[in-house]
């Protein structure tokens, strides 16, 4: 086992194992994709809830590849969260990554975070054209993306259940979860950054408000980013409709 624990939460090192010891039978569920096989839990130690998410078993290659090759899942999500906290962004803090290891590879991990209290998420300021404070949550989310992006920071998860919101008196802090997923650059150049919002909603209304508050932070003209986010959307709705559609064929074909 690889347990790397924050120094700030080493007395709750043997509480951590215990619960790993229950995980499947114990604490509250948060979610569980069958289509990735992540389970995310929390667990109530003492005062504070306690994140844990579970990343699915990968197959054979893959588990031999993040022992030896890459870092796995876990690690890079709790590497990466140090990393944003280091330079002033916001994600549940982070407490500690596990990995367990046979003889071939990764046989399970998990990331271990804080469970953020009293918060919702972006997809549901989006689903909610009535929602208070909307579109200057909209901007607030553009504005985090685009200071992201100035530190060199691509979030390849740029999705609206990745981002959960609390308000603390008359303000939103955005926090960004699901990490594991990150590309640095030294610059990054405006056609990246635009279309790194492709994933973020096919709704137009939110991508013109998007491209507006975008435009403003960058210096690049309105109608350059409105096109060039509608444009990447279009792109992977496109992408994934052939996929959806090449799945049907190779599943009427097998049977």
């Amino acid at each position: 086992m690889n347990f790397v624990l924050s120094e700030n939460y080493s007395h709750y090192r043997n509480d951590i194992l215990n619960i790993l010891k229950n995980f499947k039978n114990e604490g509250v569920l948060i979610l569980n994709d069958n289509k990735k096989r992540n389970t995310i839990k929390f667990f109530h130690i003492n005062d504070l809830s306690f994140n844990f998410k579970s990343f699915k078993q990968h197959n054979i290659i893959n588990r031999h590849v993040y022992k030896h090759y890459r870092k796995s899942k876990a690690r890079r999500s709790y590497e990466y969260a140090n990393l944003l906290l280091s330079k002033n962004f916001y994600t549940p803090q982070p407490i500690a990554f596990i990995e367990n290891h046979d003889f071939i590879g990764v046989t399970s991990s998990y990331y271990v975070s804080e469970q953020l209290e009293d918060s919702f998420t972006l997809k549901t300021v989006f689903d909610d054209e009535n929602f208070t404070d909307r579109n200057d949550i909209i901007r607030s989310y553009t504005l985090l993306i685009h200071q992201l992006h100035e530190n060199g920071i691509e979030f390849i998860d740029n999705a609206p259940g990745n981002f959960l919101i609390k308000k603390i008196d008359d303000s939103y802090q955005i926090f960004l979860v699901d990490l594991n997923r990150m590309n640095f650059h030294e610059e990054i150049d405006i056609q990246k950054r635009l279309k790194n919002f492709s994933r973020i909603s096919e709704n137009l209304e939110i991508q013109k408000i998007i491209a507006s508050e975008y435009a403003l932070l960058s210096g690049n003209s309105y109608d350059f980013c409105e096109k060039t986010i509608a444009e990447a959307s279009n792109k992977r709705i496109r992408k994934l409709k052939i996929k959806k559609v090449l799945k049907f064929y190779k599943y009427f074909l097998k049977n």
